[in-house]
Formats: structure tokens, C-alpha cells, sequence
């Protein structure tokens, strides 16, 4: 904590391309909506995890590329996945070092099916091909169903709508995880973890891209949801 504002560590793109033009980066919208909710973000770029579990009080896993499917047992299915294989290591090794010290975690399309890989599950690596459907397109608003007592449901009830622009989608649910929301397909598209001792929200959709914004009356400002999370990871550097 510093001046009681929580330090939220933010993962960021790969940095392994040896093009002297690539930064390591994070889209703004992550940050600014963290910070708007309450925290400080804190870039995690790829080296120290143990170390950044330690000084922040909580994580803000981000989207990107696709993940290795190695990772949960497979080989890639087609050209349609696309990874970033070199940031994999690193960000497991971040989001598992976060889960033994038991920090919350907010998880985001990729970073969403990250912490479910790294609790024992598993994905659909291209829905085109596996379900015949994809959320691929910026501009798709599409309903989310959400479960009654979730952290969606509460803020914003049982259906509104989202923003998809992803081709994977968790298949298996990783190890104490329960779905609050699914896509009228029945694609998981939230969740949140049982254990009240191990707070974890993921989307699949992208809430930091409707935070601050209206885009319409059925799709909401997303703000309440990371100042809710920032206001979690609070509780939570208060009771150490």
C-alpha cells in the first residue's frame, strides 16, 4: 500500500523481439482503469516475480496473443493460433507466485485463460474450427447471462452486454473456479473463485475497454467493477 491506495502489478507484452523498435508495453486502458478504481498500477515486466508478488497487493493479469497449448497438454490445432510463447513462462511463474501468497487477481481474455490453464484447465484453441463460432470483432456487443451472487451480477444484473474480440474460450474450468457468466452460446465468459480466501475475477470480454464510457444503455460503464476490485485488494493488504 502507499498513502492507502493498493499497488496492483500490471503483465505486460513480450519483450523478447530483438528489433531494437519493441518496447515492452501495456495498453492504457488497463492502467487508467485501475487507477481511476483506486490503485496504483505497477508494470510487471518479464523478470522477479516473487518479487513483484511481494511488493504489490494485487495482480491484474492482461490480454494479448495466445498461450502455448502445451501448457495444457496439446499440440496447435491450426494457423489461427497465434502465440507469444516466450511470455508464457514468465507469466505463469507471476500468476502462480500471486496464488501462493493468495493476492487477489483480476484476469482479462488472455490473462483469463491463463489462471485457468495454470489451475488445471484447459481451452478450446480455436472456436471457429471446434464450435463453429468465433467472437472475434472489436465492434461485437453481445449479451452475458450472469449468475445470481456474482460480482456482475450484483453490479450490473442478470444480462447486459459485452465486448468480445477473442477465437479461444476456456473449455475445461480450472480448480476452484465457478462460472458467473456464459455468452447466449454458452461459451464461459466469467468467473470467480469459491474460496473466499482466494479472491480471482476473470472476463473473457474486455471491461477495460467500456470503462469510462457509454457506448449504450444495454452495455455499462465497467468503472464500478475495477473501483469494486481495488476496494477487494484493500480488504485484503489491510488484514496483513
Amino acid at each position: 500500500m502507499f498513502q492507502n491506495k493498493p499497488l496492483i502489478a500490471l503483465s505486460c507484452t513480450s519483450n523478447h523481439d530483438p528489433l531494437p523498435s519493441r518496447i515492452i508495453s501495456n495498453p492504457m486502458a488497463y492502467s487508467n482503469a485501475i487507477a481511476a478504481g483506486g490503485g496504483i498500477p505497477v508494470y510487471a515486466p518479464e523478470c522477479l516475480p516473487t518479487d513483484y508478488a511481494e511488493m504489490c497487493d494485487g495482480l491484474l493479469l492482461t490480454g494479448g496473443m495466445d498461450i502455448d497449448p502445451t501448457w495444457f497438454g496439446e499440440e496447435v490445432l491450426n494457423k489461427s493460433v497465434e502465440l507469444d510463447a516466450l511470455r508464457d513462462p514468465y507469466e505463469f511463474e507471476l500468476c502462480k507466485a500471486f496464488l501462493a501468497r493468495k493476492k487477489p487477481i483480476l484476469a482479462i481474455c488472455r490473462g483469463f485463460q491463463l489462471v485457468n490453464i495454470a489451475l488445471g484447465g484447459d481451452l478450446y484453441q480455436d472456436l471457429l474450427a471446434q464450435m463453429g463460432y468465433v467472437h472475434q470483432n472489436e465492434g461485437i456487443r453481445h449479451p452475458l447471462y450472469t449468475e445470481e451472487g456474482s460480482v456482475l451480477h450484483r453490479l450490473f444484473g442478470p444480462v447486459f452486454r459485452v465486448n468480445s474480440t477473442h477465437h479461444q474460450a476456456v473449455r475445461k474450468l480450472g480448480r476452484g473456479l465457478k462460472v458467473t457468466g456464459r455468452s447466449v452460446e454458452g461459451i464461459i465468459e466469467s468467473f470467480e473463485s469459491e474460496n473466499p480466501e482466494q479472491l480471482i475475477w476473470g472476463t473473457q470480454f474486455h471491461p477495460e475497454r467500456l470503462t469510462g464510457v457509454q457506448w449504450d444503455d444495454r452495455t455499462p460503464d465497467f468503472a464500478p467493477y475495477f473501483a469494486a476490485f481495488v476496494d477487494k485488494v484493500k480488504e485484503w493488504a489491510a488484514r496483513k
